[in-house]
Parts: C-alpha cells; sequence; structure tokens
C-alpha cells in the first residue's frame, strides 16, 4: 500500500496539473489586513518567481520519514556529547543561555531514490508564512485528486501556531510576563527578497495586539537596561539576520541586549550554533561518531541512511575529493540560501582554489526528484525540494520549492515556493482528514 502511494505521487508530480493557484484567494490570504494592502501586487512586480502555480505532491511515508529523521536529529542535537562538540566550534556568543528554543528552524530534504535525504539545517528559514497562504489559495479541479489527496495542513491554523510560538520563546525566557512589542529585524528590510513576509509578520503581530515593527539592526539602540527602536522598547526581535554571530558593527546594540538579557532574540546565535553548522553534517552522518556518544542503533542506523554522508574539505582530503569531486556538493561553512555552494561537477580549478582558502563540507552528492510543470503550453521538469518549518521538534509546516539551477532559487520561470499535497487518509487509519500536524 505504501508504495502505491509513492508510485502515485510520483506519477502525479510528472503529469497532474489539476492544482493549481487561485489568484483571488491568494491576494485575500495575503492581503488579510490594511497593512499588507498591496503586497500582492508587489509581488508580481519584484519578485515574479517567487510562488509557483503548482503543488508538489508527497507521499505520506515520505513525510512520516521526514518527521522521524528530524526527532532522531533533535534527539543528539539535545544530548550533551552534541552540545559540548558544537559550542566548541562556535562563537563565545553562542555559550549564551537564554532559554529559548529557536523559531523556525528549517530541514530541507531531497526526495532520493532511497526516500528522503536532510541536505541541511537552517535557522531563520523563510518562507512560512508565505506558504501558510499559499496553501490557502490551492484549488483542485479534478475530482479525483480532491478525493485522495489533501494540504498538508489542511484543517491546522499555522498562522496562529506560528504566533504561539513566539508567545512559547517569550515564554522560555520571561515566564508569565506579558510581551508588548515585537521588532523583525533584517538589514535593510526593504530590499530583502522575502520584505513581503516582513509584512506579513507585522500584520500578524499587529492582530494579536502586539506593538510591532521591521527595523534596521543600526536603528537599535541599548541604553538603561531596555532596547529602543525611535524611543520605544523593544521586548522581542524576530531574528531575520544572517548576521549569525551578532558580530557586525550594525548588530552591536542587539548584541549588547541579548547578551545582557534585555530583550528576546528569536532564533538566537546559540540556536544557530547547535542547528545550522554545516559541520554538523559529518557529525549526523558519522554512524560510529554518534555510538560512540550512546546514541541508540535505531537512531544511527536511521540518521545513517538518510544523511548523506559529509566530510570537511581540509589538506587531508582535498586531492581526492577533487578526483571524486563528481560525487559530491560542497557548501561553505557559514553559507546560506545557496551561496558560494557547488556542485562538484561544475567545479573550476579556479573555484576549487577558492574552497581552499576557507571553510567547506563536501556532501555526498543527492539529485533532487522533479516536479512537471506546464508553462506556456509546454511541459517543463523542474527540481524541488522539501522543506519542514519545525519549532522544539515539532514540524509546523512542510513546503515545497521549484527551481533549475545547482541550488534553490527564486528566478526560475514556473518556479518558487510551492504548497505540498499528500494522501489524505490519517495516519492512524484511514479517512478524510490529512492534517500531518
Amino acid at each position: 500500500m505504501q508504495r502505491d502511494a509513492i508510485r502515485l505521487t510520483e506519477e502525479l508530480n510528472r503529469n497532474c496539473h489539476c492544482v493549481a493557484v487561485d489568484q483571488q484567494a491568494l491576494v485575500r490570504a495575503l492581503e488579510s489586513g490594511p497593512t499588507t494592502a498591496g503586497v500582492y501586487a508587489s509581488i508580481i512586480r519584484d519578485q515574479p518567481y517567487l510562488f509557483s502555480a503548482s503543488a508538489v505532491f508527497l507521499a505520506r511515508e515520505h513525510l512520516e520519514r521526514m518527521e522521524a529523521v528530524i526527532a532522531a536529529i533533535e534527539s543528539v542535537i539535545a544530548s550533551e556529547p552534541f552540545q559540548k562538540a558544537a559550542l566548541e566550534l562556535a562563537a563565545p556568543i553562542a555559550r549564551f543561555v537564554p532559554g529559548t528554543r529557536g523559531a523556525f528552524i528549517g530541514y530541507d530534504f531531497h526526495l532520493g531514490v532511497e526516500g528522503p535525504q536532510l541536505i541541511e539545517i537552517n535557522t531563520n528559514a523563510g518562507g512560512g508564512l508565505l506558504n501558510a497562504a499559499l496553501g490557502r489559495a490551492q484549488r483542485a479541479c479534478c475530482v479525483e485528486v480532491e478525493a485522495v489527496l489533501a494540504g498538508v495542513a489542511d484543517g491546522v491554523d499555522v498562522e496562529q501556531r506560528f504566533l504561539d510560538m513566539f508567545y512559547s520563546e517569550w515564554a522560555a525566557q520571561r515566564g508569565d510576563r506579558p510581551l508588548s512589542s515585537v521588532a523583525i529585524v533584517d538589514t535593510e528590510p526593504e530590499g530583502q527578497y522575502l520584505y513581503p513576509e516582513f509584512l506579513l509578520f507585522r500584520e500578524l503581530f499587529t492582530r494579536a495586539g502586539l506593538h510591532a515593527v521591521i527595523a534596521d539592526p543600526n536603528a537599535l539602540v541599548h541604553e538603561g537596561g531596555k532596547l529602543l527602536l525611535d524611543g520605544q522598547v523593544i521586548d522581542l526581535v524576530y531574528n531575520r539576520l544572517t548576521d549569525f554571530a551578532l558580530k557586525e558593527p550594525a548588530s552591536a546594540a542587539l548584541r549588547s541586549a541579548y547578551l545582557a538579557g534585555d530583550v528576546v532574540v528569536t532564533p538566537g546565535p546559540r540556536a544557530y550554533a547547535l542547528y545550522a553548522d554545516k559541520r554538523h553534517l559529518t557529525v549526523l552522518s558519522d554512524a560510529a561518531l554518534l555510538r560512540s556518544w550512546g546514541v541508540s542503533e535505531e537512531t544511527c542506523g536511521l540518521l545513517q541512511a538518510s544523511v548523506p554522508r559529509s566530510v570537511s574539505v581540509d589538506a587531508s582530503n582535498r586531492e581526492q575529493l577533487w578526483e571524486q569531486r563528481k560525487q559530491y556538493f560542497f557548501k561553505p561553512l557559514g553559507g546560506y540560501g545557496g551561496k558560494a555552494a557547488y556542485r562538484g561537477d561544475k567545479l573550476t580549478r579556479g573555484v576549487w582554489a577558492a574552497i581552499g582558502e576557507r571553510g567547506y563540507v563536501a556532501q555526498r552528492l543527492v539529485h533532487p526528484s522533479r516536479r512537471t510543470i506546464e508553462l506556456e503550453g509546454r511541459e517543463i521538469p523542474l527540481k524541488l525540494d522539501i522543506r519542514c518549518y519545525v519549532y522544539a521538534g515539532d514540524v509546523q509546516l512542510v513546503a515545497a520549492r521549484l527551481y533549475e539551477g545547482q541550488t534553490t532559487n527564486f528566478r526560475t520561470a514556473g518556479g518558487g515556493f510551492a504548497p505540498v499535497f499528500t494522501d489524505a487518509r490519517r495516519r492512524t487509519g484511514e479517512g478524510s482528514g490529512a492534517a500531518m500536524q
């Protein structure tokens, strides 16, 4: 039965064009309040490849396998040996323990021939609210599809879950003190590709009765035991910075307030150090090392089968990795968004020399699966990856990204974020419900 479901979703990804975006429903989902008026038009103008018009189909067996892999990794990350090793690699700021877990941890998977394969883990994974809106705007013109498939988050108030996550982060550091104000912080926020999502979060926080602002870190001031923006106290910062250790001059006030415990920051430097350092891929794919730390045989086996073998690039293996480069994907230690990441068969000698001058991890190449879309009367097979948005080990939302090229991008016609549909039976039996969460 499970193999039949996998074959069905593979066939749907090749041939089904029955699920598409209802543009008017997407407008309503994006422009749910006065502060988000015009967001849809701005996306069409400035981010034309942000949303794909196609959905992605995922077998529930694969969905549940991803959940199991995430749970296994969370158990390893919580262990004392892993945390000791991770913090030895990290910037000193990661040793500060604020009590928070970190909002929007992103687990990214490719669907390999042996099932879901973890490609990487990110903190402050973007797109959560955008995908929640996109998921509410799907329509199926085929009753057969409607009968057997459902959105992964059907019946779940994803926005409320996201809001509850921020309240949980606040309570973890502040107890039952009331949360009053939130700042969504990124460098030059209006110039960020996902700025429309900042507007959605501001609207979400405002509807919850919070004072919500979008801010550049340069505008923040730390004085008198408070983090201030234009004289207004900021209780919590939703951190979208890629300055993960808050070491840049622009982050000075935020860093100072964070270390003083004068503001709650999520996700913060400790979350990045524990989850997103690419060197952790070498640990999670090393069954012998995990066994030496006392990790269970079941967990070791699951991770060995689901995390492609990864190694740090150094002088001892550079020659061998160059010879075997076509078998690997190379990722910079501090990388994000696919920047400066290379598929081995695309490497030149010049790029290889540059890789030797900075830290990199080589991960066994897992070719992504494909979703065939229909564009201007033509069928085009695009690559896909699956992102699980996770908080405290709980998978809150599952979305896909469609693209062409070496890495995920938002520059592909017909590509972008795509909602994920799975078979509609419940995990505990057959039925019409489908919500994983």
